[in-house]
């Protein structure tokens, strides 16, 4: 974080900067020199050449960073830009209060790529509450002036809005308000006290309480807009990474350089006492590694031993993290306390999990037992449908949020919250999943951005939300005309099929009477759909994202091709069906796509499930009907269990050690190795009910004799990794009941040589 200006426009009574304990600011530079800002670049890029950094974060920040002046500004900006852009990639933002924001600014925003967050804490009467001139006028005008402004002629550059909470604020006014101005994400910050000075509050969770109604509001709306507050505590409980400094047990990648060189720790810390985010060090004498040894960057660097032993003892810890370092700090005991928001952390951590978190989709332990089996009955694929549509809904917000403004996102949002059902079976094809999950992680949106900001707006649409829009816009009955981007001349509809438009950037698609009408559309090839009985599932070799498997997916299948998959998995569902009866309910509950892979020759089967894409499985045709029903059996154990990892914590994710897989030559990390475990249940179990089929058995006898031991020994390596949690102890243990309810090999010989 540079502060490229010391002082501010505006006189807001909540700023940790002028108005707490530490006033440092009095005896700073107004403005950083040009000079100090390249030294500065030049700390930053030796740092990041040292540690092989691909990308560094960098704010621009105060006081009041647009005080400096546009033509000091690109000054500065370029003083930054040379010697680290020979090292690595830039993530340049900038925060700003937005009263000075214009189109001189934003040129040069837009010229050197500069993100804009803008604060604003709600509606008019919340915003004049606490940020106002010093004479007392109202900064609310200019500052949404500067929004508006943003969002219509420069929509790249818009960050998100920094709200302040303030409890004496209507909560479902000032959600509304920050809503009503699009913003790509939403940073609700905590109100800068201490233990010494803590804030107001009628009771001791009015913040919780407070948050808790905004929430409820964000989650019945779909999630429409990023929260950094409520998804790192979703991420967080879900085993991944927080998004802002305040939550989470991430170590600290922030360091202030202010106007006149000298590194600071955190700015929040100025709440504390004077001197407290003082390192006593600048970029004149001392690397950024001299600084990263400073007593106050390690000490939140410590993960929970840093912690006092209250917050250790937590079971909300590990999304907690003891909250924002500052807020722990007491003249008695300095920084070893929990968070002056203690109260508030626990209520708003649990409501929002309760909400919205694994616990919530509430993968009982009945569910988790059923199928733990192997099986899984009906109630407990519903859950896991249940819980992936809530997951498919929250990735759609998060890529509507990281593009640009387009009809396609506002046609979608329109059709959530008036047509839900039609919104999520159009979400329900599986690669829809694996097309917005490519989408967030190549914008880096899979983790926490640099620094835990706010990632913003990317580029423009790539099909994903327009297509998705017309289909469930079809299902829904819903009137409606879109400009449609055409990739490698073709639009792929998903679940519809492929329309080839060639020549062509875009085009337009009107949905009417449930039909899709492609302008200029030369050619379409639909998806075709496998049928055994009442059974349907679609053989997709058109999804441009389906090439997501082990192995390479086929392209188009000829019709002869197709009346052979036909053919066969008619046999191999009728087998499903008589042998395998367990299997069947689940399979045809939550089984909607086969995308058929390259057969590698040789007489070789291949198969494989993509994590991302719940409800697929891909599959080379394999020789026999038999043989085609296995892989279903195998592939759709994959699918379950990584549905139930999305939402239940079986083991410990930060485990880095691998493990013996008795089926394969090189060593398994554990969630690896949990997966062919379970999945070689039902592989072990299509070989033992062969051996009871009146064909010829020893080739299915051989099959289990390799199959069984192998797969028991492997719940054995699981439950002495030392790695499970107790649900994944009662996990495996019924994994391995199922396994032990059968007949070990040597007593299953001696059954069928006696025939008793």
């Amino acid at each position: 974080m540079l502060k490229v200006h010391s002082r501010c426009d505006l006189a807001c009574d909540h700023c940790y900067v002028f108005e707490h304990a530490d006033q440092s600011w009095r005896g700073r530079s107004n403005e950083m020199a040009v000079a100090t800002m390249a030294q500065a670049a030049r700390r930053i890029a030796d740092h990041a050449e040292r540690h092989g950094l691909a990308e560094v974060g960098v704010i621009l920040h105060g006081g009041e960073p647009l005080l400096a002046g546009p033509a000091h500004l690109a000054d500065l900006i370029a003083a930054l830009r040379v010697p680290l852009e020979r090292v690595c990639r830039v993530d340049l933002r900038l925060h700003t209060n937005g009263v000075l924001l214009d189109r001189r600014f934003c040129d040069l925003l837009r010229a050197e790529g500069v993100r804009v967050g803008i604060s604003l804490d709600g509606d008019r009467e919340a915003n004049d509450r606490h940020r106002r001139y010093r004479d007392g006028r109202s900064s609310y005008d200019k500052a949404v002036r500067a929004i508006e402004l943003l969002r219509a002629e420069y929509p790249e550059l818009y960050s998100g809005i920094l709200c302040t909470i303030d409890v004496a604020n209507d909560p479902t006014a000032v959600y509304e308000a920050l809503v009503s101005h699009g913003p790509p994400a939403i940073d609700f910050l905590w109100p800068h006290h201490t233990w010494d000075r803590p804030p107001p509050r009628a009771s001791a969770t009015a913040y919780a309480d407070w948050l808790a109604v905004i929430a409820d509001r964000w989650l019945a709306d779909g999630r429409p807009v990023a929260v950094r507050m409520f998804d790192s505590i979703i991420s967080t409980g879900r085993g991944g990474a927080s998004f802002t400094e305040s939550l989470g047990l991430e170590a600290t990648d922030l360091l202030v350089v202010e106007t006149d060189g000298e590194y600071e720790l955190a700015d929040s810390l100025k709440t504390a006492y004077q001197g407290a985010p003082d390192t006593g060090m600048d970029v004149f004498g001392h690397a950024v590694d001299d600084v990263a040894d400073h007593p106050g960057i390690r000490a939140r660097q410590g993960g929970t031993a840093a912690l006092c032993e209250k917050c250790r003892e937590c079971p909300v810890v590990s999304t907690c993290g003891g909250g924002l370092f500052a807020h722990r700090h007491s003249e008695a005991t300095g920084f070893a306390n929990p968070s002056v928001y203690c109260d508030d952390l626990l209520a708003v951590i649990r409501h929002v999990q309760r909400r919205t978190t694994r616990a919530s989709q509430e993968l009982s332990l009945d569910t988790l037992m059923s199928l733990a089996t192997g099986y899984g009955d009906p109630p407990a694929i519903a859950q896991l449908k249940s819980a992936q549509t809530t997951g498919n809904r929250t990735l759609i917000a998060r890529v509507g949020g990281r593009t640009a403004p387009s009809e396609a996102w506002t046609l979608l949002n329109r059709i959530g919250s008036a047509h839900p059902e039609a919104l999520d079976s159009a979400l329900a094809h599986p690669y829809i999943r694996a097309w917005a999950v490519h989408r967030l992680r190549k914008s880096g949106d899979l983790a926490s951005g640099p620094g835990g900001h706010a990632l913003p707006p990317g580029p423009p649409d790539d099909g994903l939300l327009a297509t998705v829009a017309c289909v469930a816009a079809a299902r829904a009955g819903v009137a409606a005309t879109l400009t449609v981007p055409v990739q490698e001349g073709a639009i792929y509809f998903p679940a519809v099929g492929r329309y080839e438009v060639p020549g062509r950037t875009s085009t337009t698609v009107e949905v009417g009477d449930g039909e899709l009408h492609v302008a200029n559309a030369e050619r379409v090839e639909y998806v075709r759909y496998l049928t055994a009985g009442t059974f349907s599932v679609a053989l997709d070799d058109l999804d441009p994202f389906r090439d997501c498997h082990d192995w390479p997916a086929a392209g188009r299948l000829d019709q002869r091709r197709f009346e052979e998959w036909q053919a066969a998995f008619q046999d191999a569902w009728a087998l499903l069906e008589k042998q395998y009866a367990e299997y069947a309910p689940s399979i045809t509950q939550a089984l909607t796509t086969i995308v058929p892979l390259e057969a590698p020759g040789g007489g070789r089967s291949v198969s494989s499930a993509a994590r991302d894409a719940f409800g697929s499985v891909g599959i080379a045709l394999p020789e026999s009907p038999a043989l085609l029903c296995l892989l279903l059996l195998h592939e759709f154990q994959h699918v379950k269990l990584g549905a139930v990892l999305d939402f239940a914590d079986l083991y410990d994710r930060h485990d880095d050690r691998t493990y013996h897989a008795p089926w394969r030559a090189d060593p398994r990390p554990l969630e690896g190795l949990l997966q062919g475990t379970y999945a070689h249940i039902a592989v072990a179990d299509f070989w033992l009910r062969r051996t009871r089929s009146p064909e010829p058995a020893d080739e299915a006898l051989r099959h289990f004799h390799d199959w069984y031991p192998k797969t028991l020994a492997a719940t054995r390596t699981l439950q002495t990794s030392g790695a499970l949690t107790g649900l994944g102890e009662q996990f495996v243990a019924s994994m391995r009941r199922t396994l032990e309810s059968w007949p070990a090999p040597e007593e299953y010989q001696a059954v069928r040589t006696t025939g008793t």
